[in-house]
């Protein structure tokens, strides 16, 4: 190889050109990436004018030398096309920048577009420094010749934009200079390392195993380059019969999840990160006449995943409203077994009708388990293994039968209505699957009725937080013995007492009648039809109307196979055993709380708790806060007092015996302490390139586990966790605020694919009080004093950042957490500056 050190400049010039193969993905590269190296940019040209020798480096090219030809030397670019492209976009925006506002010196920009861009004396795509990849090129040609449009929504079209405006930003009407010494630091100070391959040199292994500074390689993109270096000479036929298209259908994203779909089918427990691996297993025992099917079968694949992607596609009135309510659902192990369902409908093994039935079981499923308290727990399992059912049978038939039979959760009737009136609907699975639930009943009864489930939260008719008035009117319906307190719990969260709003905070906890006026001129009349001609809210009425949605849930979505068993025997306590487990020493619940969480009485509850030792059930109290007289530890022979063990714990009680009330777990609290409130952010992986499924796509499980256990301390100092919507989903950890209208302050970024802890000291700079330097220095000094972290002193105003695998470490992570309790002790004890608000 040829390994030489090199610049922009040297690249660019002279009679070159860049390739880029039709193994390479698109370009991909998007803001967060554009921004950082436009900041480099800055600095770099900034720096230059003390230092003119300064440079930035920005890592490896690996080049495979191709044809001489007559007009000059081809290479083809086998890593940093991604990067190659970006700066040529950028040459093309300060380019085009000159020539309006330098229009005086018309060689400026003549002299970029000529030497960097395109040489005028070379004919069609030869004159062009860089071609990038097929599915570029269009976009790319209406940049350099300055055609209309040449800013469209392409990513390259993006990116040109992106600088363009930045480009007008950097311009400082006072220093002539400042465009000047831009260009002059792109070209001359942005240091590369050309790594050029000799001919015999494998370049597709090189290519495969590196492991770039821009935007790493995807699974998706090395099964692409697998496939288009096994065709050879084919591949350019190929590409534009079969992957273009395909790859126009979908985003970036779908591409690579297209492999992991047709995947997980006949392998359910396959990781984001182990595609690769199988498909290439699976394809090398193939001859290449095979691989050419597979290409073409993937495309097919595409033309269902759009279809799933956008239902108004599908012609069929019923197969299109199951799969809109698939998509709108957003659970990515719906689709493989989904697009099993259109290929064999596509191939004639299966009528529409049929698969039509088999997507209305697989929603009556998910939606039926969800009501019935069975929202996550092994769901994503039982789809995957369906797609291994279906076989030569009606599949309508085939996934009935298979969702109704072991221990699906598959609610029956029966147990739909009795999850119905007694179970925490609210505290079970995802916000928005929730709302959805309660918009497709409401578009049952009411089709024509327009329901705007981001627009909309759910309301608590009776108010979560209970007022004197509303106390008053529960006081009514109280059994014998029965608590305001202990009733309040029982129903706030069921299905019967929730509804959608579009002005949640505005309802609030106002008396009844109040409410019912804002319900009048609500768009959601078919929810609230009993709400309305009620004259009170109370147990009755809860418990009516709750009925009532059983009714529309049993309509709606057919049950299981008659033959079917009931998926549970009895209650199920496993949930009561992982909530009282989960009271931390100095805090408490009720049996209230805890009985509301599985829809029973304090009564029940505390006879199972009296047969079944449970660690931490000493924790659990009456209502008002005291011990109960009959609690007994498991141990016989065990005599100490359990208010002394409370204390000895740190949960203080009053004169009167009564524990901290400020100490109390709610049953919302301890449904989001065992995970019965699921984090949106972290679900679907796969399908939407979530936080969490490109960590566990990219690290290790102890890595996984470690930042979990970070953002769970990180939420019990009060802080709480931001993830971004990029390729790469990065997280913020966003520090509590000390006033509302304070600055926002994140010490961390965290990003999944790079592995790292980026400490964003550039931002903290201008958030008080960690404008003091001082400040910054003693936050980089306290995480470097944990092993494995070394932030340089040159970086205390950019981006350091150190390895997740530091966290692994219980005696670093808990580093970590010291100093960021001190960070937060900063924030809140700073002082506030109301003109650095976020």
């Amino acid at each position: 190889m040829d390994v030489r050190e090199t610049t922009l400049q040297e690249l660019l010039g002279g009679p070159k050109q860049y390739l880029v193969p039709l193994y390479q993905r698109p370009y991909a590269w998007e803001v967060r990436q554009r921004k950082r190296l436009w900041s480099d940019i800055l600095e770099l040209a900034e720096t230059r004018r003390t230092n003119p020798s300064a440079t930035h480096f920005m890592g490896s090219l690996v080049l495979s030398t191709g044809a001489i030809v007559p007009t000059g030397m081809e290479f083809l670019v086998v890593d940093g096309q991604q990067r190659l492209t970006t700066l040529t976009l950028l040459l093309c925006a300060l380019r085009d920048y000159l020539r309006i506002h330098r229009s005086n010196e018309p060689m400026l920009a003549d002299s970029i577009h000529e030497q960097y861009i395109a040489d005028r004396f070379k004919p069609g795509d030869a004159r062009l420094k860089l071609l990038p990849t097929q599915a570029d090129r269009d976009a790319f040609r209406a940049i350099v010749d300055g055609a209309v449009g040449a800013d469209s929504a392409s990513g390259v079209g993006d990116a040109y934009s992106f600088f363009r405006r930045e480009l007008e930003q950097a311009d400082a009407p006072e220093d002539q200079h400042d465009i000047d010494r831009i260009r002059e630091a792109v070209l001359g100070g942005l240091s590369f390392v050309s790594i050029t391959a000799r001919d015999e040199d494998n370049v597709y292994r090189i290519f495969e195993s590196l492991n770039n500074t821009g935007l790493r390689l995807t699974q998706g993109d090395l099964v692409r380059n697998y496939l288009f270096m096994r065709l050879g000479s084919r591949g350019e036929s190929v590409y534009s019969s079969w992957w273009l298209p395909m790859q126009q259908r979908l985003s970036v994203n779908d591409l690579e999840l297209i492999f992991w779909l047709d995947a997980v089918a006949d392998e359910p427990l396959l990781k984001q990160g182990d595609i690769y691996s199988y498909q290439q297993t699976r394809l090398a025992r193939m001859d290449d006449q095979a691989v050419l099917g597979e290409i073409e079968r993937f495309s097919r694949l595409s033309e269902h995943l759009e279809l799933v992607r956008d239902p108004s596609r599908e012609s069929d009135a019923t197969v299109r409203r199951h799969l809109q309510h698939l998509a709108e659902w957003g659970s990515a192990t719906t689709v493989p077994l989904t697009l099993r369902l259109l290929a064999r409908r596509a191939a004639g093994s299966s009528s529409t009708e049929e698969v039509a039935g088999a997507l209305a079981a697989i929603e009556s499923y998910i939606v039926r388990r969800t009501i019935g308290g069975r929202p996550g727990q092994g769901l994503n399992r039982t789809i995957l293994q369906a797609c291994g059912e279906l076989d030569d049978r009606p599949v309508d038939r085939v996934l009935l039968d298979y969702f109704s039979s072991g221990r699906k959760y598959f609610a029956t009737d029966e147990q739909v209505r009795e999850a119905v009136r007694s179970q925490p609907f609210y505290l079970r699975g995802l916000r928005t699957q929730q709302k959805l639930i309660l918009k497709w009943i409401s578009q049952s009864i009411n089709p024509r009725e327009e329901v705007d489930v981001d627009q909309s939260t759910i309301e608590h008719i009776l108010p979560q937080t209970i007022t004197p008035e509303w106390s008053a009117e529960l006081e009514a319906d109280l059994d014998d013995g029965e608590t305001v307190e202990a009733l309040h719990e029982q129903l706030v969260h069921c299905l019967g007492n929730l509804t959608l709003t579009g002005y949640n905070s505005q309802l609030s906890n106002r008396p009844f009648a109040a409410k019912q006026g804002d319900y009048r001129r609500s768009s959601f009349t078919a929810l609230n039809e009993l709400v309305l001609g009620a004259e009170r809210w109370g147990r009755t009425e809860i418990l009516a109307r709750g009925a009532w949605f059983a009714d529309r849930i049993i309509e709606q979505w057919i049950g299981p196979n008659e033959h079917a068993q009931p998926t549970t025997a009895g209650r199920d306590w496993s949930v009561v055993h992982q909530a009282i487990m989960a009271i931390p020493a100095g805090r408490w619940s009720s049996y209230g709380d805890v009985a509301s969480l599985v829809g029973t009485h304090p009564v029940p509850l505390g006879v199972h708790l009296a047969s079944t030792p449970i660690p931490g059930a000493h924790r659990v109290l009456q209502g008002g806060g005291t011990i109960s007289t009959g609690f007994r530890w498991p141990d016989p022979a065990d005599d100490r007092d359990p208010r002394t063990v409370l204390e000895e714990e740190g949960l203080r009680f009053g004169e009167n015996g009564t524990a901290d009330e400020t100490a109390r777990l709610a049953t919302a609290d301890l449904a989001e302490r065992i995970g019965l409130l699921v984090d949106e952010a972290t679900t679907d992986p796969v399908a939407d390139g979530t936080f969490f499924g490109q960590l566990a796509g990219s690290n290790p499980s102890a890595v996984v586990d470690a930042v979990d256990r970070l953002f769970t301390d990180w939420r019990e100092l009060g802080g709480t966790i931001d993830f971004g919507s990029g390729r790469e989903s990065s997280a913020f950890m966003t520090a509590p605020r000390r006033s509302p209208a304070g600055p926002s302050h994140w010490p961390f970024s965290i990003y999944p694919i790079a592995g790292s802890v980026e400490v964003v000291f550039q931002h903290l700079r201008v958030r008080p009080p960690f404008d003091d330097l001082a400040l910054r220095q003693e936050f980089r000094d306290r995480l470097n004093a944990v092993r494995g972290i070394d932030l340089p002193t040159s970086r205390i105003d950019k981006r350091p950042s150190f390895p997740l695998e530091v966290l692994t470490d219980e005696q670093s992570k808990n580093g970590v957490i010291s100093s960021l309790h001190w960070f937060v002790d900063k924030v809140l004890g700073g002082t506030s500056d109301e003109e650095h608000t976020a």
